[in-house]
């Protein structure tokens, strides 16, 4: 008997020829659910944009992040090649997804529009480079434990996390957030640090540490702003529409402006804005503004209540 009809045979007796016919059963009717029955959804592929991040991580750094043996008077031609292998990648993932959201008279246009996007986006790469630079000065400059800004940029979850976000959030702004997210979301499964690249955050941006930080889809960020481990900027509520269901898009996370510092497991909730140069303590529960300069920590709990203290303005209860 050949190893093809022991195969089968095997393949019988695990039942897999009936598994096989059920699971058809239910993909087809999902598919008729969401109206794709006869346009069964192609979506981006999470490697090939793990590649792509991982090709324009080269082009950007190709000293620290590119070939081992790399010699100067070969660096630009080596950035020129690995730019043409991510960018025609992406060209690729991004027609997926145009045509995964296009009408079907749309479709032909698919392809102009998609090559148009990424070239407007490789535009946009010195920009994401210069960005990249002052997140890693920050890190340098902000934690005395760093040797050089080399060692940062190998070795540091949040600039691998943050690196990820400089590329998605370009991606949002143009048009492809399915893309955004799914390259966001690869930074997450690899440091724990969730970023939504729908988020706006100003240069100069350091995490340190990072596992368990959440940066929701509204945020807004600062200059020079500090972040630790388990820091969440996040929604108060979720309010829903008529039918019950979540209302999307409104601005429900947090603004923090320039030079602020937040330590290990704040939680900072809904659209208020945490003054420039304010200090936020180590597990502070803070669902209300506080102004520039504010330092708010927690203190031991007296009676059912907690205060924290803010330079220059009234205090407020700093744990609800």
């Amino acid at each position: 008997m050949s190893q093809h009809e022991k195969n089968i045979e095997l393949g019988d007796e695990l039942g897999i020829s009936q598994i096989v016919g059920k699971l058809r059963e239910v993909r087809l009717t999902s598919l008729e659910h969401r109206n794709r029955l006869n346009r069964p959804p192609k979506l981006p592929a999470r490697k090939a944009l793990a590649d792509v991040v991982e090709g324009l991580g080269a082009a950007l750094f190709p000293n620290r992040l590119g070939l081992p043996d790399l010699r100067e008077e070969g660096i630009d031609y080596f950035v020129g090649n690995t730019l043409d292998v991510a960018l025609r990648e992406l060209v690729v993932q991004v027609r997926l997804e145009l045509s995964f959201v296009a009408e079907t008279s749309a479709l032909a246009a698919v392809r102009e529009r998609a090559t148009d996007l990424v070239r407007k986006f490789a535009a946009q790469l010195p920009a994401v480079r210069h960005l990249l630079d002052s997140d890693i000065r920050a890190a340098y400059e902000g934690d005395p434990a760093a040797r050089s800004v080399d060692e940062v940029l190998v070795c540091y979850p949040g600039i691998n996390a943050m690196i990820h976000y400089r590329i998605a959030h370009l991606l949002h702004k143009l048009g492809v957030p399915l893309i955004a997210r799914m390259i966001t979301e690869i930074a997450h499964s690899a440091t724990g640090i969730d970023i939504h690249p729908g988020a706006q955050i100003d240069e100069g941006f350091f995490i340190d540490h990072g596992t368990g930080v959440v940066i929701g889809e509204t945020s807004i960020i600062g200059r020079h702003v500090r972040l630790y481990q388990a820091v969440t900027l996040g929604a108060k509520r979720f309010p829903q529409d008529a039918d019950g269901s979540l209302v999307k898009g409104n601005e429900r996370h947090p603004i923090v402006e320039d030079d602020v510092v937040i330590y290990a497991g704040a939680t900072i909730l809904g659209r208020i804005t945490i003054g420039r140069g304010s200090v936020i303590g180590g597990n502070v529960w803070l669902t209300y503004s506080v102004p520039p300069n504010s330092n708010i920590t927690q203190i031991q709990m007296k009676e059912g209540t907690s205060t924290g203290h803010s330079n220059g303005a009234v205090s407020h209860p700093a744990v609800q």
